[in-house]
């Protein structure tokens, strides 16, 4: 697939996916991104924004299968895999598959899992394969885990441990609409339901051609270098305990690349990898304690970095 051809998915995809979540054209585009890098989302925000929509928006378009799992504190591992069970008809053990064997799986609320159940769903997000019983199944692709999180509610909940999520390639919030975009989903939704009326307009092998051409895109030594410096600029902070791993080193990097080929470009820019670097980065930054105290956020830190680690000049980063 050229670079023409997967800039055209992405505008097929993200114009689909707008006709059903208002005024969050950036929200989308990164999540495409992710699925692009076969990545995972967190979604962290408020109950009623429209996280389980967009999942469901961006299965359909893709024309990828789609399962959802509401999690909850007696949810099984087994709830999650699969199981195998005595057919006694059949006289012998079968493999009923769980719902993660979807191409797209929304975790709704993973923070009320238990920590073994978060720990079967995420080995699944990392290995993309389940074993049951010895015997080890690959999960379909391209596989994306959508993974919700309500930031208020406490009581009840098992947050995810920072080794954690560092499985999530981003982490992404909705956030409440504007004005103008509330008043135009009241019109949209008052006659309709948009998300029934949605066709595909993608298929899972386009998605896997689309994956493939991600990886050609080209990455000059200097933004290379800058990606390293980000990283490096993140563990020596003062107010940082664990700075960037190096597989969110390799998260924006692949990141980048993805964004640069959704833009219709065949290299990619320092402004690529400045867009992406807070949905990658800053849910794998822990503060130290007085950063804390003093309120500080992950992602003021993250931007911090940005402003002032020096960025290459885009003829550095041209092929």
């Amino acid at each position: 697939m050229d670079a023409a051809a997967l800039a055209a998915l992405a505008h097929r995809v993200r114009s689909s996916v707008e006709a059903v979540i208002v005024g969050k054209s950036d929200v989308i585009e990164q999540a495409l991104v992710a699925v692009l890098c076969e990545g995972h989302i967190l979604i962290e925000d408020v109950p009623g924004i429209g996280k389980t929509m967009l999942a469901k928006a961006l299965a359909r378009s893709l024309g990828c299968s789609f399962r959802r799992l509401q999690c909850t504190p007696d949810l099984l591992p087994s709830d999650i895999t699969g199981l195998e069970f005595f057919n006694q008809r059949a006289q012998a053990f079968e493999f009923r598959p769980g719902p993660i064997f979807a191409q797209i799986v929304l975790a709704d609320e993973v923070n009320r899992a238990t920590p073994r159940t978060q720990s079967a769903l995420l080995e699944s997000m990392e290995e993309r394969q389940v074993t049951v019983e010895g015997q080890t199944r690959p999960l379909p692709r391209p596989f994306v885990v959508l993974a919700t999180q309500n930031p208020i509610e406490l009581q009840g909940t098992f947050p995810l441990p920072e080794a954690q999520l560092d499985r999530f390639l981003l982490r992404l919030a909705l956030g409440y609409p504007s004005t103008a975009d509330e008043r135009e989903i009241l019109r949209r939704y008052r006659t309709g339901r948009p998300l029934e009326d949605l066709q595909p307009v993608s298929s899972p092998d386009e998605v896997l051609a689309a994956v493939a051409a991600v990886r050609e895109v080209y990455v000059s030594p200097a933004i290379e270098a800058y990606v390293v410096a980000l990283a490096q600029a993140t563990r020596a902070h003062p107010e940082v305990e664990l700075g960037l791993s190096p597989r969110g080193s390799l998260g924006l990097h692949r990141t980048a690349q993805a964004l640069a080929a959704v833009r219709g470009r065949g290299f990619v820019l320092p402004d690529d990898v400045k867009a992406m670097a807070p949905a990658v980065c800053a849910h794998r930054l822990v503060l130290s304690s007085g950063a804390r105290l003093r309120d500080r956020t992950a992602l003021e830190i993250c931007h911090e970095v940005l402003r002032n680690t020096p960025a290459p000049v885009e003829r550095e980063a041209r092929p």
